[in-house]
């Protein structure tokens, strides 16, 4: 009897809030692997049903080894996620999201095992050739295309969600891996000027992790064997989220990688994108934040 669910990258940040929404919605034991590069144990969630494992997914036959029958589907979160970060950590990120997926897809298909795969917004932007862009934007977009094949050449079962700058509770607000909701967040809080990187026209959909792990949590349940993106139909530039919470704002020089505008395309592949929609608006969020 398949018991489990696996999720990588369960210490981080939406892997935690996906572990809390299926805790209360499945039945469940729940397994993470984290290597903790961005994950932290402060994330951990106090339940008998959870158990952290300590690990690279590059090792994912060895970790799971006792337990591959028993797997009912794996949420695939624990990737390399930046794109500046990914041009100073370029060997990190290509032996996360290449090697390390190329493990876990390789898992899956032995043992039959339903993936659900994080996809990003960064590799699908300006009709597909924002791929390019960066080390990070580039490998994802080669797993989506090895998933496409897997599918043609083994019937490979999965779901893949394409995630657009997701914001909330237990996202990462200092360090390199911080988001930009958690910088401004923690730079407001301690009365500091808003960092922007230039031009600071950049737009993005910012969408909250609760709507982000409901889309996932669908995307599982319906189980069709699609491509969803979760957005927020409202896209907003980065000056103008800087300026809704009325601080100072200091200006950085431009990044290599950086993509000016959210896409919502389907690229070049035989998926269409199925849209879902979060309800969640950053405005509202925000407001708490600042009042």
């Amino acid at each position: 009897m398949k018991q489990y669910i696996v999720v990588t990258g369960g210490a981080g940040f939406i892997g935690t809030n996906l572990i809390q929404k299926l805790l209360k919605n499945t039945t469940f034991k729940i397994l993470s692997i984290d290597n903790y590069s961005t994950g932290s144990k402060k994330n951990h969630i106090l339940n008998k049903r959870v158990k952290y494992i300590k690990s690279d997914t590059k090792k994912i036959f060895k970790i799971l080894d006792n337990y591959e029958k028993k797997i009912k589907v794996i949420f695939h979160f624990g990737e390399f996620a930046r794109i500046y970060q990914s041009f100073l950590k370029m060997n990190e990120c290509i032996a996360s999201n290449t090697i390390g997926t190329n493990e876990v897809f390789n898992f899956c298909l032995k043992n039959k095992i339903k993936l659900i795969y994080s996809a990003t917004s960064a590799s699908i932007g300006n009709q597909g050739n924002d791929k390019n862009l960066s080390p990070y934007a580039f490998t994802k977009a080669k797993n989506l295309e090895m998933l496409e094949n897997l599918k043609k050449w083994f019937n490979f079962k999965y779901e893949v969600i394409f995630f657009y700058n997701v914001y909330g509770p237990n996202q990462i607000k200092t360090g390199s891996m911080a988001t930009v909701i958690g910088i401004f967040e923690e730079q407001f809080k301690k009365n500091k000027p808003l960092t922007v990187v230039k031009p600071g026209t950049q737009s993005r959909r910012f969408t909250h992790v609760f709507d982000t792990v409901e889309a996932c949590f669908y995307a599982y349940k319906k189980n069709k064997c699609r491509h969803y993106s979760i957005s927020n139909k409202k896209s907003y530039t980065i000056i103008q989220v800087a300026k809704m919470f009325n601080s100072r704002i200091k200006y950085l020089p431009a990044r290599p990688g950086e993509r000016y505008a959210s896409a919502l395309t389907s690229m070049n592949m035989s998926n269409k994108v199925y849209k879902l929609y979060g309800k969640i608006q950053l405005k509202d969020y925000l407001r708490k934040i600042i009042d």
